[in-house]
């Protein structure tokens, strides 16, 4: 058995009926040239159930009995059933994409099987306008948004006539990535002392807890544009108990496009995607009576992996003023743009254990939120959360087919009814939006609340330094 530490167990123990912990993508491919979709699915169909082997990721369950060990330990199963984690579905006529749309908020209900890896893909044709769709789930327990898109990414290549595609699990495209080092005597030594070196780090780090959490206080106090953790947030319709029902929603915008919008105005090209979805939100509540006069606030997960390292869970998180009290869409950006600035220049004076306690310590009402009466009965620390997770800017293919869109489907829960995560891939930014299927009504008019919110931003004068 292998341990199973909080980070990755803390997922299991938060997962209900209504509240499932799978993060998932969205995926969608044009075939090449000469290839009929239900080809292409068939092509994906055999190279995915012919895998002779399993990184060890895709054997991971939590370990037997699952009520019990399974929140300390994960075993690994040795055979896979790909008849089950395989899926092939053909959409209903006339296959538009609001029918896939309406297949993938029905399925993100649905909880994974904990008995077995706690993953799906599931392969979808049908589409009337000849592509083809992955839909995948993975259990949050498993990797978080980086590691996810980092796994589609390893089976993919900017080579259009490369033919070597296989499976997100193919053991190959982890020799592929990070070659194993022969264990030689010198090399053991350089671990050994790794390991010395990184124990006296983490010492460090944990003797600077206190002072890390002195400045953060101090910034609460003194700096107006940085939100402190504790502080509460405006109750609105994002901000009650759910069911286990979803609907999701997703649309991209070409990245050239919000680039210059940020250069253009001086800001970040996250401060672009949070001010759209400020301005998306905004109208939204406002078209539901709901818009609160105090501004709502974005919990934002912050990756902390570094290049080289492994698969799994390494973020940590920051709240942002989102400025929606303001009307005039300039000054609401210079707000963000502030309030942005302000968190992240904190975490940037912190090392990555303290990092972890700030994080933990601004999403402390996710630790509650499975506690009967919570959500209903205390204040909120924060309206919805909204990750930003890059990838490559050039185009993708398997097999020869292009990547088209990567729109992720991420995880609503008791007083967080709607999320919104974004992808960069391909040239594109891949909003997805996930909610609260009856608490969230019309929940696709986001789309359109997104784009006026970005001609709005194209149409304003530079806000200046």
């Amino acid at each position: 058995m292998e341990y199973m530490p909080v980070t990755q167990s803390m997922f299991l123990v938060a997962e209900t009926r209504d509240q499932p912990m799978h993060v998932g993508g969205l995926q969608l491919f044009i075939p090449r040239d000469g290839q009929s979709p239900a080809e292409l699915a068939e092509e994906v169909h055999a190279r995915f159930v012919a895998a002779t082997g399993v990184q060890p990721l895709f054997r991971k369950r939590p370990a037997s009995p699952a009520a019990v060990m399974g929140l300390t330990a994960w075993q690994h199963d040795d055979e896979i059933d790909f008849d089950y984690h395989v899926r092939r579905i053909v959409l209903p006529r006339p296959g538009e994409i609001k029918n896939l749309l309406r297949y993938v908020s029905l399925n993100h209900g649905a909880l994974l099987d904990r008995n077995r890896p706690m993953w799906e893909v599931h392969i979808i044709e049908g589409l009337r306008d000849g592509r083809i769709a992955l839909y995948t789930k993975i259990h949050h327990s498993l990797a978080d948004g980086v590691t996810a898109l980092r796994i589609l990414q390893r089976s993919l290549t900017t080579d259009p006539d490369d033919r070597s595609g296989t499976s997100f699990w193919d053991p190959a495209l982890l020799r592929r990535r990070r070659p194993r080092k022969p264990k030689t005597p010198s090399g053991l030594l350089s671990k050994v002392t790794g390991t010395i070196g990184s124990a006296v780090g983490l010492a460090d780090d944990l003797i600077g807890l206190g002072p890390a959490a002195a400045k953060v206080a101090i910034a609460g106090v003194f700096d107006k544009d940085f939100v402190a953790p504790m502080q509460m947030a405006p109750v609105t319709a994002l901000n009650v108990t759910i069911g286990s029902a979803r609907r999701f929603a997703a649309q991209d915008w070409p990245t050239d496009r919000l680039r210059d919008v940020a250069r253009r105005h001086g800001v970040t090209f996250n401060d672009v995607l949070i001010a759209m979805c400020a301005g998306a939100l905004r109208r939204y509540l406002h078209d539901h009576h709901e818009l609160p006069d105090s501004t709502l606030t974005a919990c934002l997960p912050v990756s902390l992996h570094g290049e080289g390292d492994g698969d799994g869970n390494a973020i940590t998180a920051i709240i942002v003023r989102m400025a929606t009290d303001i009307d005039d869409p300039a000054a609401r950006l210079r707000e963000i743009r502030a309030s942005s600035s302000s968190a992240k220049n904190i975490v940037r004076g912190l090392k990555p254990i303290q990092s972890l306690a700030l994080g933990a310590a601004n999403a402390w009402p996710l630790a509650f939120a499975t506690v009967p009466g919570f959500v209903k009965y205390t204040p909120h620390g924060f309206n919805l959360m909204i990750s930003s997770v890059p990838g490559p800017d050039m185009p993708l293919y398997w097999n020869g087919a292009r990547l088209d869109g990567c729109y992720p489907v991420s995880i609503p829960m008791d007083g967080l009814a709607m999320n919104i995560t974004i992808t960069t891939v391909g040239g594109k930014a891949n909003f997805g939006i996930i909610g609260a299927r009856a608490q969230l009504p019309s929940l696709q008019r986001i789309l359109d609340h997104l784009d006026t919110a970005l001609l709005e931003l194209e149409d304003i004068a530079p806000i200046g330094a």
